[in-house]
């Protein structure tokens, strides 16, 4: 059951149902909005209701009392009828015009542009609602070029892997152009003429539903699209609320630092942050970031507060200018925040590099370092004699035997330019010593000496962290053991032996079933240690100063290795001094 409207037309009165009159009143509005910017539209519009109202008495005439959709459709169809426009006949010669080919070497490129002025002629831009799965705007610029929508989707997919540049375009051209919604727009899409004809057919096509059925495949790969573009769009709503947030939350906070005393020890002071500095030696940047910031979140909130009002026809739609201005606008405040979030970052980055230094960073000997690196020294008896140009000074986590914990003497630079010598001292008996360490290097230079009556040096093997003749050495004896071969052996468990190797004790699991795996991966790898030693160091004080050097006027060799590690140096008394001719014992 329908109802029926009572509606005065030119003076008489007439029976329609509810859709009929909505039908009728849309056409009669069109043609309002078309020929009301004409001299003389006013007039044009009063005849078309009067050959309406003429068509409705006939119907009346023939015992129709109340007036149905069917009726509207059909009143609309015969009103206008096709005119003859006098400008046929100059199109026609514009696409003899257009379908002239140069024979030069420019005919490819004139022919693309024929081509192109002849699709899209008389056309107007926009988004496409009769063939839209988002917005239209790809149907748009199919209509507009009078090409397949497939192309222009297959090609912002590509463009998407681009870093996002379709999704980017896409969202940019939603919002500047506009849609089409009226016939007179629709019309302008499609390049016809807009005249009642045109008119009336648009109202019959937009209110009758689609009886054509696309392929199977073009179905298919429609649904594909509307998949992917629907995933996308939901990645890019996400990802637009949580910038939105972030954006909003660091706008408060940036505010609220402002507010604060510079040296406030609030949680959001610019201190705090690490911006102060900034704040004193070029304030604008913080300043344009916040109106930047500002920017970024009003104009896309008004953008959807302004839509919602238009779509409830509460404010008029955004014209293409204003459209323009603002996605310009929200660009410019984009490009003014993305370098001042740059300058700002360094500047905390600084501060907090500052305040790791002062927190966990101490002196000793005048070198700074780590802690752990100044306690390890100072233990150790360790006294700098050159430390320039290291990353650091000691490390763990790579030692022989796998034990993660143990630190050892370690430097590093990327360019090999490490200058760094390490000395201690002892205090002996004159006699014969042998001096030994475990140590490795990244490549050749740095050296381990000795300092009794002379000098003595000796290089560090440069086996990077892999293999290395520690490993070797411990191997051999491993299988000596297990064979029974006589060594120097002490029992310490039932899985555990002690072997000394060049006066260094080693301890061997006969059961490897307890190592972790971090273990027994770095004992067969070796990580590059090897045993040095020295020996015959001839001492007839009392002292004797022994470390690691890679400062070449000392080792006379350059220093071509990134890192070297040592540890576990020992000293060890081989025997006495010999006896000198004709003195008595």
């Amino acid at each position: 059951m329908k109802k029926n409207i009572t509606i005065n037309l030119c003076g008489r009165l007439y029976q329609i149902d509810e859709d009929a009159y909505e039908m009728l009143q849309q056409y009669i509005e069109s043609l309002r909005s078309y020929f009301g910017r004409q001299e003389g539209g006013d007039e044009i519009v009063d005849d078309i209701e009067a050959r309406v109202a003429e068509l409705l008495d006939e119907l009346k005439l023939k015992g129709i009392n109340a007036i149905t959709i069917d009726h509207v459709k059909e009143i609309i169809t015969r009103i206008g009828k096709p005119e003859q426009m006098a400008g046929d006949n100059e199109d026609a010669e514009e696409n003899e015009n257009t379908g002239h080919r140069y024979s030069s070497a420019h005919s490819a490129a004139q022919d693309i542009m024929d081509n192109l002025r002849t699709r899209t002629a008389g056309k107007k831009l926009y988004r496409n609602p009769k063939d839209k799965m988002v917005a239209g705007v790809l149907s748009g610029f199919a209509t507009y070029t009078n090409t397949d929508p497939v192309i222009w989707r297959l090609l912002t997919l590509l463009l998407f892997c681009f870093y996002g540049v379709g999704l980017l375009g896409y969202i940019m051209l939603a919002i500047v152009l506009p849609e089409a919604k009226t016939p007179e727009q629709l019309l302008q899409m499609e390049g016809k003429q807009v005249n009642p004809q045109n008119l009336a057919d648009m109202m019959v096509e937009k209110n009758e539903p689609s009886t054509e059925r696309p392929s199977l495949l073009r179905s298919l790969f429609s649904l594909l699209l509307k998949v992917l573009f629907g995933f996308f769009v939901g990645i890019a709503v996400i990802v637009g609320i949580i910038l939105g947030l972030g954006f909003l939350f660091a706008l408060v906070v940036l505010v609220s630092a402002l507010a604060f005393p510079v040296s406030s020890n609030m949680p959001f002071s610019l201190e705090t942050m690490g911006l102060a500095e900034l704040y004193h030696s070029n304030p604008i940047v913080l300043i344009l970031f916040t109106l930047s910031l500002f920017m970024l979140l009003l104009i896309p909130i008004y953008a959807i507060i302004h839509l919602v009002l238009s779509l409830s026809n509460k404010v008029q739609p955004m014209g293409i200018a204003q459209r323009i201005v603002w996605v310009m606008l929200w660009i410019a405040a984009l490009c003014c925040v993305v370098p001042c979030s740059i300058t700002m970052a360094e500047y905390s980055e600084d501060h907090q590099e500052r305040k790791y230094h002062e927190r966990y960073n101490t002196y000793y000997q005048g070198v700074e370092m780590s802690v752990q690196d100044a306690d390890f020294l100072r233990k150790g008896g360790w006294q700098l004699l050159k430390a320039e140009n290291c990353a650091h000074y000691t490390y763990s986590g790579q030692y022989y035997d796998g034990n993660g914990s143990v630190r050892y003497l370690d430097t590093y630079n990327d360019a090999c330019e490490e200058i760094f010598q390490a000395e201690r001292k002892e205090t002996v008996k004159p006699g014969i010593y042998q001096l030994s360490c475990i140590a490795r290097a990244e490549g050749p230079g740095p050296c381990i000496y000795a300092i009794g009556d002379a000098k003595q040096l000796k290089s560090i093997p440069a086996y990077g962290n892999k293999g290395g003749e520690l490993v070797g050495m411990l191997q051999q004896k491993k299988a000596e053991i297990q064979g029974g071969d006589s060594v120097d052996t002490k029992l310490v468990s039932t899985t555990k032996t002690t072997v000394t190797i060049m006066g260094i004790d080693f301890v061997i699991n006969e059961s490897t079933s307890r190592q972790t795996k971090r273990q027994k991966q770095q004992q067969e790898e070796g990580r590059g240690w090897s045993i040095v030693s020295i020996d015959n160091i001839v001492v007839t004080g009392d002292t004797i100063a022994y470390g690691v050097s890679t400062d070449e006027a000392f080792t006379d060799q350059s220093c071509h290795a990134k890192w070297f590690s040592a540890t576990d140096f020992k000293l060890t008394r081989t025997g006495d001094l010999p006896v000198s001719k004709g003195k008595k014992l």
